[in-house]
């Protein structure tokens, strides 16, 4: 798919606790205090701000355990609320409704009931802030055929509604309705362009996401933050490096330029289009950092086989005060994977539980066995499968049959076979690689055991995909594909390859693919 040629354009306070409930005791009218005078009650209720100043505190109360994810608690007060006779207002619902989206597995039941409270008081299509958050609620339930049924019976929208709109349908993999909402925007701003844009990042259509980012800069709309952000992430998936530089150049001339998250992005983009010197110096050049800036750095480097570098950054970073976390020995353990060390990195893993408190993941107990794999260890990779608190996933599985390929122990591979249909029935690469094992040795039967086995299991390999940019245009291909308008220079050109390398002496493994360099 053809990617557009962009072109350049032109202290805090913290919170005030929330007020306590007031513990009032009733008296009767006219009550007296010890000292004569009228009760504080009996004065309150000749205060006509007070309820307005009730619903505030009960609301406060109701926020505070919102935020921190007691809902039963939240919606406990609330019926405490009605009981005193204390009327709710919208900023009672919006802030119930929040919570409840928030914590989706907590509010599915809670926020369907209070919908039907604002129903019944008329809030939810009366009032645009309630009915916008009923939206943004149900979308983040994933019932967007619900959030479209609140969309249609408001009364009032603003342009907050139509963007929650938006993003819901994005959110829920609803592209075709989202852009019809979008497109009813009478005037679209940075919000409404970045729920389009990071929408379609999120459900992995990157090139959709740079096409829309193209739009928004001819619609003369600038970007903020948030919107690069995604920009970004759509560029290294792709690994797109011309437009990546172009982004990081347009970025260099905003204000957010040293934002924290922009250059996190930036150096995580860098990493996974195989440009660390780039990465490096973004990092190097950050006035803040922040645990995700070592960790961005810290794995990129990693998977880039920059294994010493990395190490190095892991120093640094505790040398800076930062304490590692699990993503960060990740890295760690996959820097020691690449480089062979071994022993180091079984002594990381060690002090990971032991000194940084971290229970160890998949991830972990992967790159263990990818370390010991590496280094020709099966047996031990195979202990590692055995004896982890995990059950293995298809990564760990391929990574160790990768190892049993490279050194011809079909033995093992056997060994793995119940792992791969117990833990792997679906997927086609293990399959496929554990009969390539087979056919590598001559053992016909046992590559014909498994394939006749994935066609009993309807398993189908599917095509590896290849890709490359040339001038901001990026270029797919699939093995044997001539559906390229230049498909007779390329082949040509592969061709031409193919005998150079004959030439200096490299001799093609049909049996798996590699190539092996000739000894003259």
């Amino acid at each position: 798919m053809a990617l557009p040629a962009f072109a350049v354009t032109a202290a805090d306070t913290p919170p005030s606790p929330p007020q306590p409930f007031p513990q009032f005791h009733y008296k009767k009218s006219g009550a007296t205090t010890t000292d004569g005078s009228l009760s504080k009650f009996h004065i309150a209720l000749k205060n006509p701000s007070n309820d307005l100043d009730s619903t505030a505190s009960w609301t406060s109360l109701i926020a505070s355990h919102c935020r921190n994810g007691r809902l039963i608690k939240a919606v406990s007060e609330f019926t405490r609320m009605r009981i005193s006779d204390i009327e709710p207002n919208h900023v009672t619902f919006v802030t119930l409704l929040s919570g409840c989206a928030h914590f989706p597995a907590q509010g599915l039941s809670l926020g369907s009931a209070l919908h039907g409270y604002a129903r019944k008081l008329g809030l939810d299509t009366r009032n645009v802030k309630v009915g916008t958050a009923v939206i943004d609620m149900y979308s983040k339930f994933g019932r967007v055929e619900l959030a479209k049924l609140s969309f249609d019976h408001m009364d009032v929208k603003n342009k907050v509604t139509l963007n929650t709109m938006v993003d819901g349908y994005m959110r829920n993999g609803d592209f075709e309705n989202a852009v019809k909402v979008f497109d009813e925007i009478p005037e679209r701003d940075v919000i409404s362009w970045t729920a389009l844009i990071g929408g379609f990042v999120r459900n992995g259509l990157f090139e959709e996401a740079l096409v829309w980012f193209r739009e928004m800069q001819l619609s003369g709309v600038e970007p903020d933050y948030v919107t690069m952000v995604s920009v970004l992430s759509a560029c290294a998936n792709l690994g797109t490096l011309g437009i990546s530089l172009w982004l990081h150049r347009f970025i260099s001339r905003r204000e957010f330029k040293d934002n924290v998250r922009v250059n996190n992005s930036l150096i995580d983009m860098y990493c996974r289009c195989g440009c660390v010197e780039l990465a490096c110096q973004v990092f190097d050049r950050m006035t803040e950092r922040s645990l995700i800036s070592w960790n961005s750095i810290i794995v990129g480097l990693a998977v880039n086989g920059h294994a010493i570098d990395a190490l190095r950054y892991f120093n640094l970073m505790q040398n800076d005060g930062f304490q590692p976390d699990a993503v960060t020995f990740t890295g760690v353990l996959t820097a020691c994977s690449h480089a062979g060390l071994v022993e180091i990195g079984l002594k990381y893993f060690k002090t990971m539980k032991r000194v940084h408190r971290v229970t160890p993941r998949i991830e972990h107990y992967g790159c263990i066995v990818d370390l010991y794999s590496r280094a020709g260890r099966l047996e031990d990779a195979l202990g590692i499968i055995k004896n982890m608190p995990i059950k293995p996933n298809e990564v760990i599985l391929g990574s160790i049959l990768a190892a049993c390929r490279n050194l011809s122990d079909v033995r093992l591979a056997e060994r793995l076979m119940h792992y791969i249909y117990e833990l792997d029935m679906d997927g086609d690469s293990n399959h496929v690689l554990l009969s390539n094992i087979y056919a590598s040795l001559g053992s016909w039967r046992g590559a014909s055991t498994v394939r006749k086995k994935m066609k009993a299991l309807g398993i189908q390999k599917r095509p590896g995909i290849s890709s490359i940019e040339i001038g901001g245009v990026l270029h797919e291909f699939v093995a044997g594909d001539r559906s390229h308008i230049h498909a007779e220079q390329i082949y040509a050109m592969l061709e031409l390859l193919s005998v150079e390398l004959r030439v200096s002496g490299y001799v093609e493994d049909g049996a798996h693919g590699r190539a092996k360099e000739g000894k003259s």
